[in-house]
């Protein structure tokens, strides 16, 4: 059922069906059936809408409940909700942040995530069958007028209206007459990006025509650039309510009016019929969406529109103005009329193109990526009135620049040091001040085609297949939210275990030297991050280089969670025995929901530590269970009738309190029988290897600030993570010890709020080294390597150097 969005002032409760009752959060319990019931709840958080390969949807949000019983516990006031497919697409974009919904057809689970975030021990669950009423309070009228209109929308199309919804009526542009107030659809034949009026407005302009081949100018003016037309490129539809027409030039011109709105959508033929708007509510109904498909099949057999309307990298010639697509990875400012925007697409450009040296500490952004990587990477020099708006860019939007120019030849970049030289044959990519031909920027949004098109070229981008993390993985993967860990700390120091024969350096020293140098210091610890400890813990894969984060525990239930309701019919392979697995406190239903299958009679003779079990239709919960009893667990699910892997966004095999992932880049998976020939003990790199999984590692990777009484010095703890910590990444994984030990060392080396002259002194050997991409040299790093820490009785104390 669609997301049904509400604003007719009353609670939603009162819309909702007569025979459905509500229960508050407080009272919700893993053991009780909710058929008939609802929840009510204001969106406190909403988390991103992941896309899955297998085509689905998942997103994750929180719900506070605002009218709870006075005898309710703080933490049971809130809730997380995991929405799964078209369900969790229409929730992503209809309902933000501060809207009450009123969610039924849920399921209740165990929450994961509950010792982290403290808050219901259970969650809700909602898939294609659920259904999400969205309320929003009436905004207050607008203070130029009394008058405010109330709409109600669903992402389906499908459209809740009071009787007293006006039915509107358009005007064909061939019939608009002076001096009067109309409502149009048009295609967009022309457009330029909002600018600033000589008033307080920003005003932007386009050129619309429709059947009757009247091509009309129009003029919008508006305080916010939020509130203008999001107009993407030419060929796009426009609705528009309440504009003006006007004669100017003995031609009709329309200027918005009082009460103005506009919805626009993609032109293309095929593509969903979305529409585009900041409003908070709107009208669209079947009559719309006939309107908008009859445009675009009437464009698309017109020559009004071009066949091309943006320019790869790949396709760029010189002295061309052209349209990009692309992501922006990282910028900078050159002066306060010129930055600097690194960006790609996925496609190399066939000519040298222009290299921009700026000094790394005011980069927003990697400063440095692989060699791979940066030959893909365009610099574009953005000027004079787009600079403002260059400055609300985040590296990871995705952006369409349009009028972009390539210049040939000689190029020297304003603003910088005189150690840069003069660029010789050297295409360089300028985005020249003024709106002239639509000159601008604007921000695609997320599910726009072309950012998925753009993420489908990224998705096979693979980075040079060396066992280095690039400098760019390095800076990139860091986050520093606060964190004030509790529990008692240890003394440490550390102690150096390298064979190099040199004399310890000051840090100034350090940084003056050359790369491909070892350093031994003594220096303090003065910051780390990230400060959220469980953030060090990644996910490394030694085929593609590729550093991720390790999946959150609710994406992965609810991925389990979807997968278990499969019921169908499924034949196990040949080789499989299938049967059922008892779990103590755990019911796993009915036998075909699971397969418990050995890889022979041989090897169940031969004992327990060969057993693999290909599991299906069970929860997390369920499968962390079994793992407790049994040595290797593999969830599987049902595909045409077949055992089939599940996505490798879960763990892909469970021993015991461990998981293990794959790469989703470079495996292959299927699901098949492992040799077991001359094996002992059946492992997780054996059944990797027969499932066609490409097994990620376990690290560690931290930033730590070091000093002395010279300077500061910014390094990275990763190759050698494991020695330092005295632990194995796989164990952090898995093992609460091992958590705390990591988690005291830190805490003793850099007390929280503590004082600088309280810190221990730490001998450390240094390697420092520089990337080389096309000849031009990148930022110096500097890495911790053969050194480990060394556990020290109270009494002993560290002496500051001289």
């Amino acid at each position: 059922m669609p997301v049904r969005v509400l604003s007719d002032g009353a609670r939603p409760g009162a819309q909702v069906p007569a025979h459905l009752t509500r229960v508050p959060i407080s009272a919700i319990s893993i053991n009780t059936k909710y058929s008939n019931k609802t929840v009510e709840g204001k969106v406190v958080r909403k988390g991103p809408l992941v896309f899955l390969p297998a085509g689905n949807f998942i997103l994750k949000a929180v719900i506070q409940e605002d009218d709870s019983p006075a005898n309710a516990s703080s933490h049971t006031l809130s809730i997380n909700i995991v929405l799964l497919g078209a369900l969790a697409k229409d929730f992503s974009q209809a309902v933000n942040q501060g809207d009450v919904v009123v969610a039924s057809g849920f399921t209740v689970g165990k929450s994961p995530t509950f010792n982290k975030d403290k808050l219901h021990p259970c969650n809700l669950q909602l898939s294609e069958d659920a259904c999400v009423y969205v309320f929003r309070l009436p905004l207050p009228p607008d203070p130029k007028s009394l008058l405010a209109t109330k709409r109600s929308t669903t992402l389906s199309t499908e459209v809740f209206r009071r009787p007293k919804t006006p039915k509107y009526t358009y005007v064909q542009l061939g019939n608009l007459k002076a001096r009067s107030v109309v409502n149009v659809y048009g295609v967009v034949v022309f457009f330029k990006q909002p600018f600033r009026s000589r008033g307080t407005d920003c005003c932007s302009t386009l050129k619309i025509t429709d059947q009757s081949n009247q091509k009309i100018s129009c003029s919008i003016f508006c305080d916010k650039l939020e509130d203008h037309p999001k107009i993407f490129q030419i060929g796009d539809i426009i609705r528009m309510h309440r504009v003006k027409t006007t004669l100017f030039n003995d031609s009709i011109t329309l200027v918005n009016t009082f009460g103005f709105s506009a919805l626009t959508f993609d032109g293309t033929v095929g593509r969903p019929v979305e529409p585009r708007t900041s409003s908070r509510s709107f009208h669209f109904d079947q009559d719309d969406r006939r309107i908008v498909e009859e445009l675009r099949s009437w464009a698309a057999s017109q020559t009004v529109l071009p066949a091309v309307t943006t320019t790869p990298l790949s396709a760029v010639q010189p002295k061309s103005y052209f349209d990009l697509n692309c992501q922006l990875l990282a910028k900078a400012p050159i002066d306060t009329t010129c930055t600097l925007l690194r960006v790609w697409d996925g496609t190399r450009c066939p000519h040298t193109l222009l290299k921009v040296i700026v000094e790394p500490n005011v980069t927003e952004g990697p400063s440095s990526f692989s060699k791979k990587k940066e030959s893909l990477i365009a610099n574009v020099l953005v000027y004079d009135n787009h600079v403002e708006f260059a400055r609300k860019l985040k590296p990871s939007d995705f952006l369409r620049i349009y009028n972009l120019r390539a210049i040939p030849g000689s190029s020297k970049v304003p603003g910088l040091t005189s150690s840069q030289s003069v660029e010789v044959d050297h295409l360089a990519f300028h985005l020249h001040g003024g709106t002239a031909y639509g000159r601008g920027i604007r921000i695609l949004p997320e599910n726009s085609p072309d950012v998925q098109e753009l993420e489908r070229v990224f998705e096979g981008f693979t980075e040079d297949d060396d066992d280095e993390l690039s400098d760019s993985d390095l800076l990139d993967v860091w986050s520093t939210p606060p964190e004030s860990p509790g529990g008692e700390t240890v003394q440490c120091g550390t102690e150096r275990c390298c064979s190099h024969d040199i004399q310890p350096v000051t840090l100034s020293k350090v940084k003056q030297s050359d790369p491909g140098r070892v350093h031994h210091v003594r220096v303090q610890l003065s910051s780390y991050e990230p400060h959220m400890l469980h953030q060090a813990l990644k996910l490394y894969c030694s085929k593609c280089t590729s550093l991720q984060d390790i999946p959150d525990d609710e994406l992965v239930a609810g991925l389990f969670s979807e997968a278990s309701r499969d019921s169908g019919a499924c034949t196990p392979p040949p080789w499989a025995l299938s049967g059922q697995v008892d779990v103590p406190g755990v019911s796993l239903g009915s036998s075909n929901r699971t397969l418990h299958i050995h890889l022979s009679a041989q090897l169940m003779s031969e004992g327990k530590t060969k057993e693999l079990i290909f599991l299906r239709g069970s929860t997390l919960e369920e499968t962390c269970r079994l793992a407790a009893s049994y040595q290797n667990i593999v969830p599987v699910r049902s595909s045409e009738g077949r055992l089939a892997p599940l996505d490798l966004s879960v763990p892909f095999l469970f021993r015991g309190r461990k998981r293990y992932y794959g790469c989703k880049r470079c495996s292959e998976a299927v699901l098949r029988e492992p040799t077991a020939e001359g094996v002992q003990v059946i492992d997780e790199k054996i059944i990797a290897e027969a499932l066609g999984v490409q097994l990620l590692k376990f690290v560690l990777l931290m930033k730590l600030e070091l000093q002395d009484a010279t300077d500061t010095l910014a390094v990275f703890l990763w190759r050698d993570a494991e020695l330092f910590f005295n632990v194995s990444a796989e164990d952090v994984a898995a093992n609460q010890e091992a958590q705390n030990s990591v988690r005291q060392t830190v805490e003793t080396l850099c007390p929280p709020g503590g004082s600088t002259g309280g810190r221990p002194w730490l001998d450390l050997c240094l390697t420092t080294y520089r990337g080389e991409d096309d000849g031009v040299q990148n930022q110096t790093c500097h890495q911790i390597c053969h050194t480990t820490i060394t556990k020290l009785s109270c009494a002993q104390s560290e002496p500051e150097p001289t």
